[in-house]
């Protein structure tokens, strides 16, 4: 005897009345593993089950590393132009338009200050979201700001990296972000203020180069590709194999590149440890 019978025939349900599971009830990582997103959310993004760090913006790298997530956005409205009159399936004006109704971001970095264990800190943090992250006259200029600013309130700088390179639709103009950078980040060294540099994946390209490997320490999160060019182009420019998890964090710190690495749950702490360390004041509890 079956245990369920349907009792009315030809029963039709209309498409209005039909529900959809909502989106974004579950995250599935690259290993497979399938996680509850509120629970992804709590654990700090990261995955319990085999601790793969998801890929997140600005919005939560500063509820995570800012006080009761307060903090005062520096330069929220500045914005890119097309000098170069870029155009190559768009527009540059319509692919910059696109990314902002797309993401509710004006560009690929948002620069703030704001209390981290009850000290003041300016973040610079990129948003892969924004055109890959890449870096244009915009993240240069606004990174710029960030560190004259730190400069001068005396306040440490911590830039968060998330990029493909530079912007190739701004050409020579993105690369001569390159200097504009270093020069405020050595400027914010002969002012000894602190400068925390943090690799997150993936931090590639014109990035490396201009900021993320010239912190005062360098840190990472687990698994984070992080280099000059990508695995498959020295491949093919040195025609040699890759050693095992090449251009991933671990590799690096295990090369000297980086000077540690540390889970997502750990970031205030650890920051804002080296922080005092460095400054030579009491730890924060």
């Amino acid at each position: 005897m079956a245990w369920f019978k349907r009792k009315d025939k030809g029963i039709h349900t209309s498409t209005e009345e039909k529900k959809d599971t909502p989106k974004g009830l579950w995250y599935k990582s690259p290993t497979g593993k399938i996680i509850d997103t509120k629970e992804l959310e709590q654990n700090f993004y990261v995955s319990p089950e085999d601790g793969y760090h998801v890929r997140i913006g600005s919005n939560e790298y500063f509820q995570i590393l800012f006080d009761d997530n307060k903090f005062k956005e520096l330069d929220p409205s500045l914005t890119s132009k097309d000098p170069l009159k870029f155009e190559d399936t768009k527009k540059y004006p319509d692919r910059l338009k696109a990314a902002q109704t797309k993401t509710k971001l004006n560009d690929a970095v948002r620069t703030a200050v704001g209390k981290s264990k009850g000290q003041d800190l300016v973040i610079a943090c990129m948003d892969f979201s924004f055109i890959g992250g890449s870096m244009g006259s915009v993240v240069g200029e606004k990174i710029a700001r960030a560190a004259d600013y730190a400069i001068k309130k005396k306040t440490p700088l911590m830039i968060i990296s998330k990029s493909g390179g530079a912007r190739m639709m701004e050409a020579a103009l993105s690369l001569m972000q390159l200097a504009k950078t270093s020069v405020k980040l050595a400027q914010m060294a002969d002012a000894g203020i602190p400068y925390i540099s943090l690799c997150t994946d993936p931090t590639t390209g014109g990035t490396t180069a201009s900021f993320a490997m010239l912190g005062d320490i360098n840190i990472a999160e687990p698994g984070a590709l992080i280099g000059f060019a990508g695995p498959r182009i020295v491949r093919d420019t040195t025609g040699k194999e890759l050693p095992e998890g090449f251009q991933t964090s671990e590799f690096l710190l295990e090369h000297g590149f980086l000077d540690f690495i540390t889970h997502r749950k750990d970031l205030k702490n650890r920051v804002n440890l080296y922080i005092d360390l460095i400054k030579n004041q009491p730890v924060r509890a």
